[in-house]
């Protein structure tokens, strides 16, 4: 089962890298990790998401988090209510026959075209992870030339 963990922590170097040490020493991998200051610039806010098949060994990795100096709070928003949110970037090849068909995808979804050159095309999109795929599913209709992902986030 995927967990998203959110992880405040004093914005201090390392911090990272002990948080994260903590998941590859137990041999989970993280599949998606977004962090970024607060509005407090002392303060950074980690949102993690990882694959758990022993519930017993994420909670020990969560009683651990608990107990690094630069921790503030942890919570896994897993079995709790929130929101979460993933931004894509996605350069398409988009000939002009095509960009009707390309601009009426893009409306269906919480997407828009933030760039053209040419024959080319980046579209923005920021939206759950199942509208993330279908969008990227329309998209492979067309010639992805690159794709890139942040990772979810997410708030109570």
């Amino acid at each position: 089962m995927k967990h998203t963990i959110s992880v405040l922590v004093e914005n201090k170097f390392g911090v990272l890298a002990r948080v994260a040490g903590l998941f590859s020493a137990r041999g989970y991998n993280i599949a998606s990790l977004a962090v970024s200051e607060t509005l407090d610039p002392t303060v950074s806010y980690m949102t993690i998401v990882v694959d758990a098949k022993d519930e017993k060994i994420l909670e020990q990795i969560e009683k651990q988090l608990n107990k690094l100096i630069d921790v503030i709070t942890v919570t896994d928003f897993t079995k709790k209510e929130h929101v979460e949110r993933e931004l894509i970037l996605v350069k398409v090849e988009c000939s002009d026959q095509d960009k009707a068909r390309l601009e009426s995808l893009v409306k269906k979804y919480v997407a828009k075209i933030c760039q053209r050159k040419e024959n080319t095309v980046i579209i923005e999109a920021v939206g759950e992870l199942e509208q993330i795929k279908q969008l990227l599913e329309g998209l492979s209709k067309f010639k992805v030339k690159e794709l890139i992902r942040t990772g979810k986030i997410a708030m109570a």
